[in-house]
């Protein structure tokens, strides 16, 4: 008696996984169908209003299109990008010192006359751009705090 009470509770238990693991497949089953329905009825939506918002957005942006509209076309665009951004370095460098060293003019010559008040403003606007710095690399990688997963 004793030596078929283990075996019971375990075929008991398969019969169990395998009812859970068949109600699982009927509902992810159900979920296929809703989702591809849900898909088809989107893709109609894109046919319907796709094509004329289309047209519409390329007629607003017409003095944007660059004749002919090929890939080498396309492909030289974005090298004269990246090189127009290259070449943007050392003016944006000279700006960013200069606002540096503004900011730095005027805290030399405000400080006596900064309040508590407006010290505590500005030290809590650092840490929420530092809060949402953090938060954003958070999200980055994938809701990881400690790290990107290689």
């Amino acid at each position: 008696m004793k030596e078929t009470l283990p075996t019971q509770h375990c075929s008991v238990k398969k019969k169990k996984r395998e009812i859970h693991r068949s109600v699982y497949i009927n509902i992810m089953a159900s979920r296929l169908t809703q989702f591809r329905d849900k898909a088809a009825e989107a893709s109609k939506c894109a046919a319907r209003y796709g094509c004329e918002y289309y047209k519409k957005l390329v007629e607003r942006n017409e003095r944007y299109v660059q004749e002919p509209p090929t890939i080498e076309k396309c492909q030289l665009l974005a090298k004269q990008l990246l090189y127009t951004r290259l070449a943007s370095i050392p003016h944006r460098r000279e700006a960013f010192w200069k606002e540096i060293e503004g900011v730095k003019k005027h805290l030399k010559e405000e400080r006596p006359e900064m309040k508590l008040e407006d010290a505590g403003i500005a030290a809590l606007f650092g840490f929420e751009c530092l809060a949402w710095f953090c938060a954003g690399e958070i999200i980055g990688r994938g809701f990881t705090i400690l790290g990107y997963s290689v």
